[in-house]
């Protein structure tokens, strides 16, 4: 897995683990952890889709050659 999906990975964690946290506090604030795990969590797709796509371009371009 990329780095950069892995970093994104890890910050959706701790994202939801804040979040969780500031309901069982009561706090409002809890919606832009949740948000901002949203985020992180579309960010580590793309990158990890991305990367898949080039390991896919690479494995087909290396064989027409």
């Amino acid at each position: 897995m990329p780095r950069l999906a892995l970093y994104s990975l890890a910050v959706c964690v701790l994202a939801v683990v804040a979040a969780v946290i500031s309901f069982v506090q009561g706090l409002w604030l809890g919606i832009v952890w949740v948000l901002l795990a949203g985020l992180a969590s579309n960010m580590a797709w793309y990158y990890r889709r991305r990367a898949k796509a080039e390991r896919a371009a690479a494995g087909a371009g290396g064989g027409a050659a």
